[in-house]
């Protein structure tokens, strides 16, 4: 199929736009940036982590679950490198952007480990909205982890005895 000269340019558009959209996701969670983390997202969502079964959320709800695994690490580093774009030839306002995941986790003072590392990738489903291009559906394939294995049980009793304010 050939497309014209602005269908072209639009579609690079919206690759760049789908791209930035996984970054800022890997981005606001490492600056713990929870509205800039929702505004990823359409509402409501279906998310696939590796490490829970399957479900379809309210977007309040998953920032919620999210900011309670990360908030009680000390610092966090997602990089979203690797993406692949595949538009739905039936439908020009939903694509895929399958990327890779490296994500590294520091919890100072655990005496199971204070560094935890995870790698793999994401299946981002996308759909373009009246606000820009957020995803849908989220399906994280976890391919191996390094250190300490249990950080994130271990991060979210931490934010939980946190006093409030915190």
């Amino acid at each position: 199929m050939t497309m014209d000269l602005e269908a072209r340019v639009r579609r690079l558009e919206d690759r760049a736009l789908i791209s930035e959209t996984v970054v800022k996701y890997a981005l606001a969670v490492d600056r713990r940036d929870w509205a800039m983390f929702a505004g990823c997202f359409t509402d409501p969502l279906h998310a696939d982590f590796a490490s829970r079964p399957a479900a379809d959320y309210a977007r309040d709800d998953l920032v919620r679950s999210v900011s309670r695994a990360l908030d009680g690490f000390t610092v966090t580093q997602h990089l979203s490198p690797n993406h692949v774009i595949e538009f739905d030839e039936a439908d020009p306002d939903r694509a895929v952007c399958y990327s890779y995941m490296y994500a590294q986790h520091l919890l100072e003072g655990s005496p199971n480990g204070e560094f935890y590392l995870l790698r793999g990738s994401y299946d981002n489903h996308v759909r373009r909205t009246a606000d820009g291009w957020r995803i849908e559906k989220l399906v994280q394939h976890a391919t191996w982890e390094e250190g300490n294995t249990t950080a994130v049980a271990e991060a979210m009793a931490r934010n939980q005895a946190r006093p409030a304010g915190l």
